[in-house]
C-alpha cells in the first residue's frame, strides 16, 4: 500500500468521516479557502487508482467510498514513522514523544497502565 500525499490524505480523512459522497459532498467539508472541484476530482481519481476509493456510478455521476479503512492505514503509516525516524525502536519512539510533549506524571501513569493491561493479556 502506497503512502497518501498531504492532499490525498485530506481527502480520504473527510471519506473515512461521511463514508461515502460525491465530489460537491467532500468539498463542503474542507476548510476556507475550499479547494476547486477540478482539484477534488483530480485527486478522487489519483486514489482510485491507488486502490484506496472506489465509486457507484449514477449515469455520470459518480458517488465515491473508501477501499481502505482508516485503521489499516494508521497502522501502516505508523510502522513507517517506527521505521524511518525510531530505527524500529517502540522504545526510541515513546521516549521521544515523551520529552516532546512534556508529558505529565499523570499522562505518564495511564500510558503505563495501557502497557500493563497489553502484559496481561499477552499472558
Amino acid at each position: 500500500m502506497k503512502e497518501l500525499t498531504k492532499a490525498e490524505e485530506e481527502v480520504m480523512q473527510i471519506l473515512w468521516d461521511i463514508k461515502s459522497g460525491f465530489v460537491k459532498d467532500i468539498i463542503v467539508h474542507f476548510r476556507e479557502p475550499k479547494p476547486a472541484y477540478t482539484t477534488v476530482s483530480t485527486i478522487v481519481r489519483i486514489l482510485q487508482e491507488k486502490g484506496f476509493v472506489g465509486h457507484k456510478a449514477y449515469g455520470k455521476a459518480h458517488e465515491y467510498f473508501p477501499l481502505v479503512e482508516k485503521p489499516t492505514y494508521t497502522r501502516l503509516m505508523m510502522k513507517g514513522v517506527l521505521r524511518k525516524y525510531f530505527g524500529n525502536s517502540l522504545r526510541q519512539m515513546v521516549s521521544f514523544f515523551s520529552h516532546e510533549k512534556g508529558l505529565t506524571a499523570s499522562e505518564l501513569e495511564e500510558l503505563k497502565h495501557i502497557i500493563e493491561e497489553e502484559i496481561k493479556n499477552k499472558q
